[in-house]
């Protein structure tokens, strides 16, 4: 079985579609189609039902899914592992939203590398769709984030809740400004956003990532909302202030991971992730 025929069905499993997938794959939505009419040949079933929203796994499709995982987990890992040096005995893959990397996966790497040196691990950054899209498709072991959907074959896990405040480059700022700049946190903080702000204009300037907002606001002045944890060392230094009596919103972070996996050092880092979510929320209420 053609390794780039697995490919091809887990970027469309994934997207929901035969177009998105092309665009993922850097290939013509042709040539995508024939890999999946060629892969549906040699399995002598229908693997997805195409409509106007898309494409979608028939049962013999969903049953396929592991398989196809496998086929292009086997294939990645014995790329990875052929090419290390003998001193290493297996790669784990991290991507995390940039927001969590600030503290909280930096820690974990270095918890990791004392827990076991012989590890390489790649770390990435990324936004949900692109985590949750290589999950399915198996090229990624772990990914951390703030929504999540769930996927058969991953496991949703709650790992400690963010506290969002509302940070300024003023410090007697009491509320946003013209120079307010929103940050998409999410549907969760969109609700929660707009329930404190019901009166509040569309504010003119919006950064679709954290590290954006603060650049921005340490530039030219103004505030956003950032993760308290982020926001500490600015606030500690001075440059940002905490605006006195503005709504604090929960944000929840997640892991999502493979129910199973080949990966020997995928449960001993996933007890890293907890560990340290357990120290992230001790230090919140010490707080």
């Amino acid at each position: 079985m053609d390794i780039n025929q697995a490919r091809t069905f887990l970027a469309i499993a994934a997207s929901g579609s035969f177009l998105e997938a092309a665009r993922q794959l850097h290939l013509t939505q042709s040539t995508v189609s024939v890999r999946i009419r060629r892969l549906e040949e040699e399995l002598g079933v229908r693997l997805f039902v195409r409509n106007r929203s898309g494409a979608s796994l028939t049962p013999a499709g969903r049953r396929f899914l592991p398989h196809a995982k496998r086929l292009v987990l086997t294939a990645d890992q014995a790329r990875d592992e052929v090419g290390l040096p003998e001193r290493y005995r297996a790669t784990l893959r991290i991507g995390g939203r940039i927001a969590l990397w600030e503290g909280y996966l930096p820690r974990w790497v270095g918890w990791m590398r004392r827990q076991a040196p012989d590890v390489v691990l790649q770390n990435e950054i990324g936004f949900e769709e692109d985590l949750m899209r290589r999950l399915i498709e198996g090229t990624l072991d772990i990914g951390l984030m703030y929504t999540p959907y769930h996927s058969p074959g991953l496991t949703v896990e709650h790992l400690f809740d963010e506290t969002l405040v509302l940070v300024s480059s003023r410090p007697d700022d009491r509320e946003p400004g013209d120079d307010y700049v929103y940050i998409e946190w999410g549907p969760g903080f969109y609700a929660q956003h707009s329930r404190s702000y019901p009166d509040i204009e569309r504010p003119p300037q919006v950064a679709n990532i954290g590290w954006l907002g603060v650049q921005l606001i340490l530039t030219n002045g103004g505030s956003c909302f950032l993760p308290e944890r982020m926001a500490a060392p600015f606030v500690q230094s001075g440059r940002l202030h905490v605006v006195a009596d503005s709504p604090r919103f929960r944000h929840p972070a997640y892991v999502v991971y493979p129910r199973e996996s080949d990966n020997p050092v995928l449960s001993l880092a996933i007890d890293g992730l907890r560990e340290l979510a357990r120290r992230e929320v001790e230090v919140g209420h010490d707080a």
